[in-house]
């Protein structure tokens, strides 16, 4: 019975004590995370003396948990020890061995407490953390100075937009989503500490350190954007440490290097420098870093840095503002506090101000000793450093090291540079883009139509990017100077060049980040953009730096300010210029007429724009077995080369060029390379130019084919309709040999009466690069298709059956020139693909473009006898000009993507309308179950079988193939948008190994799968 008792008695004293430790946790917890209110009272300073807390305010923010580790930590350890703790010593993973020995031996001699990594690699400094880690008794503090992430130290990892950047955003839960990610990379690579966010308000254009390191100039702002940060760090267990307090942003000198003066009076001191530490502090930041400043409304001892004033780190920043958490001292190496003494000293002097850890002390063993004696002689007490030690240990408690676990290297770099910080770093260049003028809206771009605008790309660093994604939105003539202008006479030629232009945009790079030499923008740049005003043009500047940059230039009808240069902010802008994107970015300072806040919101008109696969709900991750797929494929020699895109919710989202134009020679595919589109030509010109007419009601679906072309009247093609002809239930046969064979010999060689090697005025209908026909051969063949036999599937009703039909296609393109008065080729172009802003999509691609950037098609030694490159493969095609309903079609994946995602926006394109909307779901809804078709598009077959679409389509999805191996494919349930390119008939089109093995379906089984999100319900 007592047994039974006292084993009773154990479990509720457990149980209860139990539920104390989860209520002192659970407050602990609520501490650190919970958001406390500002507090309100405002701090007096004293102007010349120490800084004294006001009588009324609220009790100090704890944010740093006691617990038993501590405790019994801080008691266990000797005064040495204690004293180790308050050193975090610069280190580095790119060094030699003597180093890392160097270091083992601070570990082991002088117990230091914490290490700040600076250049190196990842896993260099992974596995230098972990053993530094095993040799010290008590894990160590791991930091980095990480502003804008990894990046800013090491190599191979993530580097977010630099703080002046982000200055520009409106939604300040970017930033702190930014903050949170970081949070998460430092936790991989074991870091604690990072040594953000640069809470400085940079109010001084000239400062030389501080700059695009900070948020900007307006207070508000800043603080908002440093809290983000600041929360996103911490709710991830990484310390944020804000700096450089007590502020400076409105300096002209650089402490790294001497010793900056800050003469603000006490009261702007409060009021504005002091402002983003007073509100973070309140909410519940752990860690200040104490700058190197000489502040004489604080402290004036002559060249005393603000870093070693007990009055500012004790009197201000304990006492008035309440901080309880670490204080750091910037790093201890800079000349701005060495100017004071020896290393020694002045790492004395800065513990005896009230700073807790010595960043990149120099003279470690001479400080130790130093710290010791001053603790003999009473100048710093024991109780002071052990306090100091105890909120160090309170912060590693905090951040998990009293559990502390090696750092696994597997996977690393993956790790560090997922595709969702990919996505973050793309969604944060996005919304910092400022519009900062637009004159008469000049921007968005509707209409392409004109020919009246070029583009000057001027300064350092490549501009392929940005001018590449101009000519995606509007074909036109770029121009750059790689340094800029150096001359008068290289400005005129150039002002020569732009002569018939109406509008120029001007794209600015190299620009720097320091005020030395205006930023790097030179005379000659500036010249140019006011000459070019001068000759009333209108002027799109678009600047690739800090906003700065903005005071050197004259007005200019839109200025756009990037704040950043690289290939993400380069496709950005031209995307907002033609409004496939929206600009909400506003300037972080004040420049020239410009006041800090200045900007203009522009809209989209919807065109489809670029983006990352995270930000349209699809894994990127996911997407990369893809590049697998189509890699095996090429080495298989299912086809040379091929180019996927894919699209959704009006974005591009993958774009990706494999193998090469044949199997022989190097050149690449590229997002350049134009294809043969083959039976493309269907849905890709002559479907479009049929829906065009059905919306002007100049046709109609049911009207018989002869009543638009009167040669049918009276002939066995009579009576079948435009819906039979798209559905293909016309009764023509398929294709028709005959027409191609009878201009040929019976031996097989071609006819002299109807082909010849040379072009002239009787030859010109190009049939191969060096074969010619007559221009009297397109009326013959014509007159063929029409005294064509039918075939002989009817059904019982004594209708014809489906049997896909290319004859059926050129009788609509005949229709078409017929009701229209112009060639197919003409009336696409000028109602469709020039609107559209359509660079590559046409026929006969050789009378525009190189042979080389043209992806060769069959050896055709049956018909041609020669390689088929810029020709059209289909024989039926050739021997008409290269133009048909059929096929003919050349183009690229990109182009193809505009067309057809004007096709899933149900017509409407960039604020035009190209069809109404009724028209594309009433051509592409299900007419034939059986067969899978609409209206001249392909479908989904019901159950799933098909070579080359995925299973996962919705039945609501349409597209077509094409023989020469491409594919389009659009799925309205899901917004999608699928391309496929190759030339799989090269060099001999009996290859059929892309149907056999699926490819194309395999490829977008893939794209489905990657959905994140789905809009359809699947089986």
């Amino acid at each position: 019975m007592k047994i039974w008792f006292f084993s009773r008695f154990r479990v509720v004293v457990s149980v209860v004590v139990l539920v104390i430790l989860s209520s002192m946790v659970s407050v602990a917890w609520k501490l650190i995370t919970v958001k406390i209110p500002p507090v309100k009272t405002e701090t007096a300073i004293a102007t010349k003396k120490a800084v004294h807390a006001p009588k009324k305010r609220r009790d100090p923010v704890l944010v740093l948990p006691e617990n038993e580790w501590v405790d019994s930590t801080l008691k266990s350890i000797s005064i040495e020890q204690k004293i180790g703790q308050l050193f975090m010593v610069a280190t580095f993973s790119n060094r030699d061995d003597a180093h890392y020995r160097y270091i083992d031996r601070l570990i082991s001699d002088f117990h230091i407490g914490g290490l700040i990594f600076f250049q190196g690699g990842p896993v260099g400094q992974a596995l230098l953390t972990n053993r530094y880690q095993s040799h010290s008794n008590i894990p160590l503090f791991v930091g980095i100075d990480g502003e804008w992430g990894l990046g800013m130290r090491l190599d191979s990892t993530m580097s977010f937009p630099k703080q002046m950047v982000l200055g520009s955003i409106q939604n300040d839960e970017l930033v702190y989503r930014m903050g949170s990610d970081i949070a998460r990379q430092c936790n991989r690579l074991g870091i604690q500490i990072n040594f953000a966010p640069v809470s400085d308000i940079n109010s001084n254009a000239g400062n030389p350190v501080i700059g695009i390191r900070s948020f900007g100039e307006d207070k508000e702002n800043v603080t908002r954007k440093a809290v983000a940060y600041m929360r996103g760090l911490q709710h991830h267990k990484v310390i944020a440490t804000a700096k450089h307090f007590p502020g400076h942003g409105d300096t002209d000198a650089d402490s790294h290097f001497t010793l900056p003066v800050l003469g603000h009076s006490a009261e702007q001191l409060s009021e504005t420098d002091l402002y983003p530490y007073r509100q973070m502090i309140a909410d519940s930041l752990m860690g200040v870093l104490s700058g190197h400043l000489y502040i004489p409304a604080l402290d004036n001892t002559p060249n005393q840095a603000s870093s070693l004033s007990e009055k500012v780190i004790t009197g201000l920043l304990r006492k008035d503002l309440g901080f309880r958490g670490l204080v750091f001292t910037d790093a201890m190496n800079m000349k701005g506090v060495l100017k004071t003494g020896k290393a020694a000293e002045v790492n004395l002097k800065a513990l005896i101000a009230g700073n807790d850890v010595l960043l990149y002390p120099e003279s470690i063993a001479e400080t130790v000793a130093k710290i010791k004696d001053a603790i003999n002689q009473k100048i710093i007490s024991e109780k002071i450093i052990d306090d100091k030690v105890k909120r160090i240990l309170q912060a590693k408690y905090w951040a998990g090291l009293s559990k502390y676990q090696p750092i696994d290297i597997t996977n690393l770099y993956a790790d560090l540079n997922p595709e969702k910080s990919k996505e973050l770093y793309r969604e944060l260049s996005e919304a910092a883009v400022t519009v900062v003028k637009n004159d008469n809206n000049l921007i968005p771009i509707g209409s392409v139509l004109d020919n009246n605008m070029a583009s000057v790309s001027l300064g350092e660093g490549s501009s392929a990017a940005f001018q590449k994604m101009l000519s995606t939105y509007k074909p036109m003539r770029s121009y750059t100077f790689y340094d800029g202008p150096s001359s008068q006479e290289e400005i005129s030629e150039m002002l020569t060049y732009l002569q018939p232009y109406t509008t120029v945009i001007v794209d600015i790079h190299g620009i720097a980040s320091n005020p030395k030499r205006n930023y790097g923008v030179t005379s000659g740049m500036v010249d140019f953009v006011n000459q070019l005003k001068q000759q009333n043009k209108k002027v799109i500047l678009c600047l690739f730096g800090t906003p700065y940059s903005i005071q050197f230039f004259p007005e200019t009808d839109v200025l756009i300010c990037a704040s950043q240069d690289g290939k993400d902010q380069q496709e950005i802008v031209p995307q907002i210029i033609f409004g496939a994107m929206s600009a909400e970015g506003r300037l972080p300072i004040s420049v020239s007429s410009y006041k800090s806040g200045s900007g203009v919101s522009t809209t989209s008109i919807n065109r489809i724009a670029f983006g990352t696969p995270e930000s349209v709900g699809m894994d990127a991750g996911s997407l990369k077995k893809i590049d697998e797929i189509a890699n095996a494929a090429v080495s298989d020699h299912v086809f040379p080369g091929c180019e996927i895109l894919v699209a959704r919710k009006g974005k591009i989202i993958y774009e990706k060029q494999f193998g090469g134009l044949n199997y022989k020679t190097p050149e690449r595919v590229t997002s350049e390379t134009i294809y043969d589109l083959a039976s493309l030509t269907k849905v890709s010109a002559t479907l479009q130019a049929i829906m065009l007419l059905y919306d002007r009601k100049q046709i109609t679906l049911d009207d018989k084919a002869s009543a638009y072309l009167p040669e049918l009247t009276g002939t066995n093609k009579a009576n079948f309709t435009i819906r039979d002809l798209l559905m293909h239930r016309s009764g023509l046969v398929s294709f028709y040999p005959p027409l191609w064979d009878r201009t040929k010999t019976s031996a097989g060689g071609l006819l002299p009466e109807y082909y010849s090697s040379k072009t002239d005025t009787a030859y010109y209908l190009q049939v191969a690069p060096k074969l010619f026909a007559k221009g009297s051969l397109r009326d013959s063949v014509w007159k063929w298709v029409v005294e064509s036999p039918m075939n002989n599937r009817k059904d019982r009703s004594g209708s014809y059956g489906y049997l896909y039909s290319d004859l059926g296609f050129l009788t609509l393109q005949k229709i078409v020139e017929k009701v229209t008065g112009q060639p197919l080729d003409i009336f696409v172009a000028s109602n469709i693909y020039e609107p559209l802003g359509l660079s590559y999509l046409g026929f006969n691609p050789l009378r525009r473009f190189p042979e080389k950037q043209i992806a060769p098609t069959e050896n055709d030694y049956r018909f041609r006898g020669q390689l088929l490159q810029g020709t059209v493969h289909d024989q039926m095609a050739a021997i008409v000009g290269g133009i048909a309903g059929h096929a003919g079609l050349f183009g690229t994946a990109r182009d193809l993507a505009i067309l057809f995602q004007m096709n899933l926006w149900k017509g409407n394109y960039a604020g035009k309308r190209f069809y109404e909307q009724t028209t594309v779901p009433t051509f592409a809804r299900g007419y034939d179950e059986s067969h899978h078709r609409g209206l001249g598009w392909d479908k989904a077959p019901s159950d799933g079988n098909s070579s080359y679409v995925s299973s996962q389509a919705s039945l609501n999805s349409f597209g077509h193939t094409g023989f020469t191996g491409t594919m389009v494919w659009m799925d309205p349930e899901e917004d999608l948008l699928f391309i496929f390119l190759s030339n799989r008939v090269n060099p001999d089109a009996e290859n059929t190994s892309i149907t056999t093995q699926r490819t194309r379906r395999k490829i977008q089984d893939v794209v489905y799968s990657s959905l994140l999100e789905r809009k359809s319900e699947l089986p």
